[in-house]
């Protein structure tokens, strides 16, 4: 990628004239330890240790402050070692000491020119015009050509060569102001005029380099480099153009050892450590370079080049958000770089904002272009946004352009499917697999779309044709076992998932299945086993670690899915994703500090990632902090002003602080970022509820259905309002669309729920049963018919779905529980071991100690069951049928006044709560 986008001035890079420290400055109160210093800091220079010079010379002048020539001298090493803002500041201390304009003026006018500052070069140095320094004169042409004052230019180029014909500077600024004029054949000869006349100027040399450079002749480029390096071993700058080169050429270990010397002639340049970002960049080492080029940008936050690389990175890594910010940033001031146009615009399409995409692709194709490349972006932009008719228009142009890319040919094919000429667009892609038979990404894109197509004779064709060309590639045969998945043909699939695994041990996505088919058998152990024996061959890996995380859940057991997590972040420290992982599974199991802790850690280290600042601002409303929570959504809106979701988030704290005015002003701000949101719209609907406007709701969700009648989320929304309306008749009708449109199970519940309380149980019970039959052992389908077989005194029915659940999730404690209590119910003398099983899961739930403590009661062990409720209700002081179960407890053990004490607490709480009759019952007893 470019490092600038700056047109070439071809001013002379960094001029190194001396600076005369003549005899004409007096040392004022100069300290013999002022002079030894100095006179360290010189030898050191010789020796080419400029850091220790720089410091020696610090020291000096530490000693004698008032000393001119001490600041000179720092001065002119700050010029050659590239700190142009501290040789400024030097510089001026300088004058301010006694210098003579001539001896600090054409050093100011340098630093004043590397920062880009030309008009402050001509009118803050016109004072030592007079003593025809010919540094301070070239400075001046210099600016005076940035300035595209050229006559002026031109008379001070003059007047050097006048006097000095032999000044390659001068020559140089001529060379620039024949290039600024388009003679481009005078600019090369006069730079090359300067190679010949003063061939020890190392500056001449860098000018070659740089001209070979843009001229596409990298080896004459690093040829000239190496003269400069030849003159001036620790030139920062030559080692520096040199890793440009040769990054560009792929040879990686030269570019590190040319950023090595650079580093360590200069250790805290920001140029080299943007260099240093650029070459781990090159070679996808993203995360190590975002770490050099924030730290750059910490140092320079308008480094433009850094902020188009941060830009870069952000997108490789799929931080959409910040990608966005600094390419817009880039482009704000260099609008017509076509790089990151196109960088922009790739960030936008996989951020799914196809509008956003196609504006910032504009300026670009206005006129007719034969950027490939370019149009295929255009052409996704229109796919996007479902205009298949312009992005066939793109993607035909473009593969015009490049009749031979199998990529583009995709592409083109992929949009005449979204015409609904899926013949054609199968043949496009058919085609772009026959122009690369060896290309992955034609022949997967050709059996995804056909799967998609639900053609799966034609996948399984395109998949074994990829195969011929890789038979040995794990991913054709992970691949393969989908297509035979989707055919309902587990053991083949098993076959090639196994042979991907095979083929490629630490390839995960073949693992992933194979424990899902695992999962789908009902064999969590061996599901367990296979990811656990991934993690022996990549000890690091986070989707492992979650898979096995999720599985635990699954299981029920919480502990050990946050154990999981937590080696995964532990592992991977440098990944935020995994952390953030952690502190969502924090949130789920109550450890709400903890997360919070965490967070707040990841975020100081990371304080513009917008996806740490949501996680803080969710710990933050979990640990009822919803003042923090404001504060930290309200600066991630100023990070990312046009994510709908964040503005949405904003919205839902204010919505917690009772703010409701500012809570709609920011639903209205991200309808207008995306008035198709369905999250944004469903958070409207929700503040019309909350404002008693059940109608307006209920109308919203109407229209909602009516612009996605495929969601059945909208459905299911206008199921809730007619249900609080208390109209259970066609509250069951709207779920029932909500289910017919995405069978889950979690509609499912809702519609078996509503159609019991209209009294229609057989017709819930058959589509539980429907449901259950073509997903087995789906535990919340499950659960809720086992609940409701219990419900019904069914316990027998229950304790079989029970069952059927623990085969696959063995250490589900809320399913052991239930077992428990339906044993008990059925007389069945394993419920006293189920319940112990349920409790040494979950010591800590009051529910699970409840029902242990219940069947030791009923079983006459009251000395043990009475601790287990204490223990119990310490955690739950507000659970009364656990309080009236103690006191029960206490009755049996002839505790009678202690019972009695608990009943009565039960009772005066004045909450109803399902065992209150049992309770006066037991009362009346006391």
């Amino acid at each position: 990628m470019p490092r600038n986008a700056h047109k070439l001035t071809l001013t002379a890079a960094v001029v190194s004239g001396a600076i005369l420290l003549g005899a004409g400055i007096s040392g004022c109160n100069r300290s013999q330890s002022a002079d030894t210093l100095v006179a360290e800091a010189k030898a050191y220079q010789q020796k080419g240790d400029n850091k220790s010079a720089l410091i020696q010379l610090k020291n000096a002048a530490a000693k004698s402050p008032e000393d001119a020539a001490i600041r000179l001298a720092l001065a002119q090493l700050y010029i050659d070692t590239g700190d142009a803002v501290s040789a400024e500041k030097e510089f001026r201390k300088a004058g301010t000491l006694g210098a003579t304009p001539a001896q600090h003026l054409p050093g100011l006018a340098q630093a004043l020119l590397a920062q880009g500052q030309y008009k402050k070069v001509i009118e803050e140095t016109e004072a030592g015009v007079a003593s025809a320094d010919p540094t301070l004169l070239v400075s001046r042409g210099n600016a005076y050509l940035a300035l595209e004052q050229k006559d002026l230019a031109l008379a001070s180029f003059d007047k050097v060569l006048a006097a000095q014909p032999n000044s390659g500077a001068a020559l140089l600024g001529k060379a620039g102001l024949a290039f600024a004029n388009n003679d481009m054949e005078g600019g090369q000869r006069l730079a090359e005029e300067a190679t010949q006349k003063d061939p020890k100027n190392p500056d001449v040399w860098m000018y070659q380099g740089m001209l070979a450079g843009r001229m596409g002749k990298p080896d004459v480029a690093l040829a000239a480099y190496d003269k400069v390096l030849a003159i001036k071993p620790d030139h920062r700058s030559a080692h520096i153009e040199k890793a440009y080169l040769e990054i560009g050429m792929g040879k990686f270990d030269a570019a590190k050892a040319d950023v090595e010397v650079a580093r360590k002639a200069n250790p805290g340049s920001l140029i080299v450590t943007y260099t240093q970002a650029l070459l781990d960049f090159t070679q996808g080492k993203n995360e190590v370079a975002m770490e050099s080029v924030q730290k750059v940008l910490r140092g320079a936050p308008e480094h433009m080049p850094s902020i188009l690389l941060a830009g870069a990175i952000h997108l490789n890594l799929g931080q959409l958000e910040q990608a966005e910010q600094n390419l817009k940033k880039y482009l704000e001031k260099y609008p017509n770089t076509l790089y990151a146009r196109k960088l922009l615009a790739t960030a936008q399409l996989r951020a799914a904002h196809p509008s956003e995409a196609a504006a910032t692709l504009a300026p670009a194709l206005k006129d007719p272009s034969e950027d490939a490349q370019l149009l295929a972006l255009a052409g996704e932009s229109f796919m996007q946004a479902r205009d298949y008719d312009k992005a066939a228009e793109y993607f035909e142009k473009a593969s015009g352009l490049s009749p031979k890319s199998a990529a583009l040919r995709t592409s083109l094919g992929l949009s005449k499917v979204g015409q609904g000429d899926k013949e054609q667009g199968l043949a496009d892609m058919e085609q772009a697999a026959a122009l690369d038979p060896k290309s992955q990404q034609a022949g997967i894109a050709l059996v995804r779309t056909a799967l998609g197509l639900k053609q799966y004779d034609k996948a399984l064709k395109a998949v074994q044709a990829l195969e011929q060309q890789q038979p040995d590639n794990a991913i054709v045969q992970n691949l393969k076992g989908g297509v035979y998945l989707a055919k309902s043909d587990t053991a083949s699939a098993r076959a090639a998932f196994m042979k991907s695994a095979q083929l490629q041990p630490n390839y995960f996505p073949s693992v992933a299945n194979l424990a899902q088919l695992d999962l789908s058998e009902q064999k969590p152990a061996d599901a367990k086993k296979r990811l656990e024996a991934f993690l022996t061959l990549d000890k690091k890996h986070i989707g492992a670690m979650t898979a096995l995380a999720e599985l635990a859940m699954m299981q029920g057991q919480k502990a050990e899915a946050t154990t999981w997590l937590e080696r995964a972040s532990n592992e991977n420290p440098e990944v935020p994703e995994a952390a953030m992982r952690l502190s969502t599974q924090y949130l789920k199991t109550g450890e709400k500090a903890k997360a919070l802790t965490l967070v707040r850690k990841l975020q100081t280290a990371n304080p513009t990632n917008p996806d740490l600042i949501d996680h803080l601002g969710q710990a933050q409303i979990a640990n009822n902090d919803a003042t923090g929570a404001l504060e930290s959504y309200s600066k991630l809106v100023a990070i990312v002003p046009k994510s709908a979701k964040a503005h949405l988030r904003l919205a839902s704290v204010q919505t917690l602080l009772k703010n409701e005015t500012a809570a709609a002003e920011s639903i209205k701000h991200a309808l207008a970022l995306e008035p198709n949101s369905v999250q944004a719209r469903l958070a409207e609907i929700d503040q019309m509820l909350r404002k008693g406007k059940s109608d307006d709701a209920l109308s919203a969700a109407r229209k909602l259905q009516k612009d996605n009648p495929n969601s059945p989320v909208a459905f299911l929304i206008e199921g809730d309002i007619l249900l609080s309306q208390k109209k259970p008749e066609p509250a069951a009708r709207a779920y029932e669309q909500a289910y017919n449109l995405g069978k889950s199970a979690q509609l499912l519940v809702k519609l078996a729920a509503t159609q019991r309380m209209l009294g229609k149980n057989r017709e819930a019970d058959a589509r539980l049963a429907a449901f259950l039959k073509d997903n087995p052992g789906e535990p919340l389908a499950a659960m809720y018919s086992a609940e409701s077989m219990m419900s019904a005194k069914q316990f027998k029915s229950a304790i079989a779905q029970f069952e059927t659940i623990l085969k696959r999730y063995p250490d589900n404690v809320v399913a052991l529980n239930n077992l428990a209590f339906a044993y008990q119910q059925d007389k069945d003398a394993r419920a006293l071991a189920t319940a112990e099983k349920a409790f040494k899961l979950a010591p800590q739930n009051p529910a699970v100690a409840d029902t242990l403590a219940w069947i030791l009661i009923e079983q006459g062990d009251t000395k043990r069951a009475i601790p287990v409720l204490e223990q119990a209700l310490s955690r739950a002081p507000d659970a009364n049928d656990l309080r009236y179960h103690l006191a029960f407890g206490l009755h049996k053990a002839g505790d009678k006044a202690k019972a009695r004490k608990e009943v009565e607490k039960a009772l005066a709480s004045g909450k109803d709560f399902p065992l209150a009759d049992d309770a006066r019952a037991l009362l009346k007893q006391l």
